[in-house]
C-alpha cells in the first residue's frame, strides 16, 4: 500500500501540512481531526460578538488533494505498534508510517473557584457560539484576561454593544446600557510597546471599556467576580481567556515532552525521541538557535507546517533538510471592526517603538486573517536558499 503518513489535527498547521505533504511526497495522507470543518479560531471573539464566519467544511478544503480525512477523535497513540486509536472507530487502530503531531491547545481547567460553573470561554466554535446567545441578554461583561484574547474580546464587545444601542436608540427603543470590563493581574498592554500600550488604552476609553488591571481574581459567581484584595467586579457575565494547555497524548505516547507537555522537537520539527514523528503548531515546543521556545500562535504554526512538509520530503528522496528558519516580526491585535493595533516586534518577538493604529492596523490585521484562509486553500512551501 506504499508509505503512509497521518496527521492529527486539521488547525492552522495541521490542515496544510496534509495538503503539502500529499503534494510533495508519494505518501498516502489521512488527516484525523474531532471536527468536520475548518474553525478560524482568531475570528472566535467576533462569532462571540454576534457576526457570522465563514462556514468551512474540511471536505471541500481538501477536494482533489488526495487527502483521506477521518472525523473522529484520537484517544491515543501506540509509539510502539505506530498506531493510533480513535473514539469512534469502527475499523480498528489506524496504523501509520510517519506520524505529524498537531492536535493545538486547549482551554486550561482553571483552579480559581466557580469559573467552570459561572464563566463563559471563546476558545472553541461551541463555546462562542454560547457566549454569543448569553450576551443577548447580558448587560455587564467582565472579560478576564489581559492577553491578546482577552483583549480582541473586549474591544469586540464592547463595539458590538455600541452598535447595537445606536441600532436600538434610532428605532427608538432607547440605549442598550451595557457595559464591558476588562480585568487583567498586571498592567494593560504590558507586552506592548508604550506607544502601542498608549493606542490600548486610548482605543478603551473610545469603546468605553471599564480596566481593573493589577486584579487578580479569587471566585467568580453568579454576580461577577470576587477579587484576592477583597473587592469585587460585578458582571452578569463572565469571559475566562486566560489559561491554555496541549493534550496529554504526547506525554502518554511517551514521546519527549516539555513541562507544559509540548512535544520536544529538533531543528527540522522531528520529535527527539521518536524519528518517525513530527511535531507542528501549539502542540510542539520548536526553539531557535539560541534556545527561545516559539510561543503559542497562528504565526508560528504556518511555518511550522511548510518547514515539516520540506522535511519529510527531504528526507524520504535521501536528503538531509535544512532547519527551521523563523523571526518574529509583528504582532496583530484587532480591536473591533473598525480599529487595530500592529505592535512590530524584533526577532525574539520583543516589541519595537514602532506600531500602525487604526483603520489601516485593522485592514492588516484583517488581510492577514484573510491570508491564512487563502493559504489553507492553497499551501505552498517558498523556496529555499
Amino acid at each position: 500500500m506504499g508509505l503512509h503518513i497521518v496527521v492529527l489535527g486539521a488547525g492552522y498547521a495541521g490542515l496544510a501540512a496534509a495538503k503539502l505533504a500529499a503534494r510533495w511526497t508519494d505518501a498516502r495522507v489521512t488527516l484525523v481531526n474531532a471536527e468536520d470543518r475548518f474553525v478560524q479560531r482568531v475570528r472566535l471573539h467576533q462569532l462571540a460578538a454576534g457576526e457570522p464566519l465563514p462556514d468551512l467544511p474540511l471536505a471541500r478544503l481538501l477536494r482533489g488533494t488526495g487527502v483521506r480525512l477521518v472525523v473522529d477523535r484520537v484517544t491515543g497513540i501506540d509509539a510502539a505498534s505506530k498506531t493510533v486509536d480513535l473514539a469512534g472507530a469502527a475499523g480498528g487502530p489506524l496504523r501509520y508510517d510517519l506520524l505529524i503531531y498537531a492536535l493545538g491547545s486547549q482551554d486550561a481547567p482553571s483552579p480559581v473557584l466557580g469559573v467552570a460553573e459561572h464563566a463563559y470561554r471563546v476558545g472553541t466554535l461551541e463555546q462562542a457560539a454560547r457566549l454569543r446567545e448569553r450576551l443577548a441578554v447580558s448587560r455587564t461583561v467582565a472579560v478576564v484576561g489581559g492577553g491578546l484574547t482577552g483583549i480582541e474580546t473586549a474591544a469586540e464587545l464592547a463595539e458590538s454593544f455600541a452598535a447595537d444601542a445606536r441600532r436600538k436608540g434610532a428605532a427608538g427603543a432607547g440605549p442598550a446600557g451595557r457595559t464591558v470590563r476588562l480585568v487583567t493581574g498586571g498592567a494593560l498592554g504590558a507586552a506592548l510597546s508604550r506607544p502601542g500600550a498608549d493606542h490600548l488604552r486610548r482605543t478603551f476609553d473610545r469603546l468605553g471599556v471599564e480596566v481593573r488591571a493589577d486584579a487578580r481574581v479569587a471566585a467568580v459567581d453568579a454576580d461577577g467576580l470576587l477579587l484576592e484584595d477583597g473587592g469585587r467586579v460585578a458582571a452578569d457575565t463572565v469571559v475566562w481567556t486566560t489559561g491554555f494547555r496541549v493534550p496529554d497524548l504526547a506525554r502518554q505516547a511517551g514521546f519527549a515532552v516539555d513541562e507544559d507537555g509540548r512535544v520536544l522537537v529538533d531543528p527540522t520539527l522531528r520529535s527527539v525521541s521518536h524519528p518517525e514523528v513530527y511535531a507542528i503548531g501549539d502542540a510542539a515546543a520548536p526553539r531557535t538557535p539560541d534556545g527561545q521556545v516559539l510561543r503559542m500562535a497562528c504565526a508560528t504554526s504556518i511555518p511550522a507546517a511548510q518547514q515539516a512538509a520540506r522535511a519529510l520530503a527531504a528526507r524520504l528522496s535521501g536528503r538531509e533538510p535544512r532547519p527551521l528558519r523563523f523571526r518574529y516580526a509583528l504582532q496583530c491585535i484587532s480591536l473591533g471592526r473598525r480599529d487595530g493595533l500592529i505592535q512590530f516586534v524584533n526577532g525574539d518577538d520583543s516589541p519595537r517603538e514602532r506600531v500602525l493604529t487604526g483603520r489601516k492596523a485593522a485592514f492588516v490585521k484583517e488581510a492577514v486573517v484573510r491570508g491564512t484562509v487563502l493559504f489553507q486553500r492553497h499551501p505552498t512551501i517558498p523556496a529555499t536558499r
